[in-house]
């Protein structure tokens, strides 16, 4: 096995580095440890940080790559690696990964959806749901034993789930015990009061909620298709847990192109004002003024034709989706980071005009100082609600691109692709239903926790709302 660090490996990773240090220096910082306190007291927020850390996690399981090394195929041949590449996720999930149908099965299903013309023992042949492969195939008596199996394996999963959460719970109540030097009792009393700072109740109700859910789904993943197959036999629940990473890949690397571009041209618009304000205020009118969808589709396809003719670049199918994947990044940044360069262009406009930052001036302070030290930490909060809050919009737009074909690479598993390819599905007699609900709902609860979060975040850090 040898790891493989893809771009967009290598940028979640930095960024989540990134946010690491933030949150150490935040430390330091009073209005800004106290904002993130109130964060914290927040049950509503706490919940849905629980939730995006949840799907953080499995993006970052989904972002640690490898490729295997291939046996030699006579004694002193060079090392050969595999084209394939996996990551630590795909290994997790090797099961439903290679436990392919032929097409088509409804969830927790034994037989294929369609009909087929199968010979019988008796040379007769007959139109019936074939059996699966994997998906019940331990069942000897499927038709009696079916109920039994799955009343079986859902009570280990509850037990499973209730002994994750037992444990996590353990864990957090010495975690609080040893931080606020104080009994176990005491503790567990501070927890479920929800005092103390950070309200751990709503993180343990949401992870017991969690474990209540995955533990029987993974006992059911072992012997079913929990979310049943798709058109070529892939088990949903695995693209959908695969679709997680590109979601994430799209909300926080964009940032990395939108974050520079908006501080630097909002702040010198609104700080040095006359023609550099014209001037930026012109880009963006014109930027604004272009149909992003339509700037998005002519950007997408000439870098697809790039890509398509130099296909030496890459040495594996996934690093040219990566490639697209990366792209479609950095141009989705390229035009959406006008609202925010106008917003902080705004508020600087009233910044430059205050008595500290005017007194500074009449000093001779350097414009660079008094933009690091005066202007720019009174925009940081606007900086990270508006990142925030724009985190669900940039998800839903990666559906809506995919829906569209000018999204990621088609070997790229999303949300966008899965509702795509779930489309035409929906006309056909009987309804294919389960790929696209499987989708939306995965998507909505990620989206759903990054809105309720932004509201808190916003509600802790804008002084107005305080």
């Amino acid at each position: 096995m040898q790891m493989l660090v893809l771009w967009t490996d290598g940028l979640l990773f930095g960024l989540l580095g990134c946010v690491l240090v933030a949150a150490w220096r935040a430390r330091h910082s009073e209005p800004v440890a106290a904002a993130w306190r109130r964060v914290g007291a927040n049950g509503l927020g706490m919940a849905a940080l629980t939730v995006l850390l949840v799907f953080l996690l499995i993006g970052l399981l989904d972002s640690l790559h490898y490729r295997q090394v291939l046996k030699p195929a006579a004694p002193g041949q060079a090392v050969q690696l595999s084209t394939e590449v996996y990551s630590a996720l795909d290994a997790l999930l090797e099961p439903l990964r290679i436990h392919t149908e032929k097409t088509y099965s409804e969830p927790l299903a034994i037989r294929l959806f369609s009909k087929e013309t199968v010979e019988g023992a008796d040379g007769v042949q007959r139109r019936e749901f074939p059996r699966l492969r994997y998906g019940g195939a331990h069942l000897a008596y499927p038709d009696a034993d079916y109920a039994g199996d799955m009343a079986g394996r859902l009570g280990l999963g509850f037990a499973m789930g209730g002994g994750l959460w037992l444990v996590l719970s353990l864990a957090c109540t010495l975690g609080v015990m040893g931080a606020r030097k104080i009994a176990f009792g005491v503790a567990w009393r501070a927890i479920w009061r929800a005092r103390g700072g950070v309200n751990w109740r709503a993180v343990l109700l949401v992870l017991g909620a969690l474990c209540l859910v995955g533990g029987p789904l993974a006992a059911l993943a072992t012997g079913y298709h929990v979310f049943g197959t798709d058109k070529v036999g892939q088990d949903v629940l695995y693209l959908s847990l695969k679709s997680i990473r590109t979601a994430l890949l799209i909300g926080t690397l964009t940032t990395l192109v939108t974050l520079p571009l908006a501080v630097a041209l909002g702040v010198m618009a609104g700080y040095l004002g006359g023609w550099v304000d014209d001037v930026i205020q012109y880009i963006y009118t014109v930027l604004n003024s272009i149909p992003s969808v339509l700037l998005i589709a002519a950007s997408v396809l000439m870098i697809q034709v790039l890509i398509d003719t130099h296909p030496e670049w890459f040495a594996t199918a996934a690093e040219r989706s990566d490639a697209r994947l990366l792209a479609l990044c950095v141009i989705m940044g390229m035009s959406s980071w006008t609202s925010l360069c106008r917003l902080l262009r705004g508020e600087t406009l009233k910044l430059r005009e205050l008595e500290y930052v005017q007194a500074a001036r009449a000093f001779g302070v350097s414009t660079r100082h008094i933009l690091a030290r005066h202007v720019l930490p009174n925009l940081m909060h606007l900086v990270l609600i508006a990142l925030v809050m724009d985190f669900s919009g940039l998800v839903l737009a990666e559906a809506v691109l995919s829906y569209v074909g000018i999204g990621v690479d088609a070997s790229t598993i999303s949300f966008g692709s899965m509702i795509n390819a779930a489309r035409m599905e929906l006309s056909r007699e009987p309804m294919v239903w389960w790929s696209l609900c499987a989708a939306f709902s995965l998507m909505l609860l990620l989206v759903l926790s990054a809105n309720l979060f932004s509201d808190v975040v916003q509600e802790a850090f804008d002084p107005r709302q305080s």
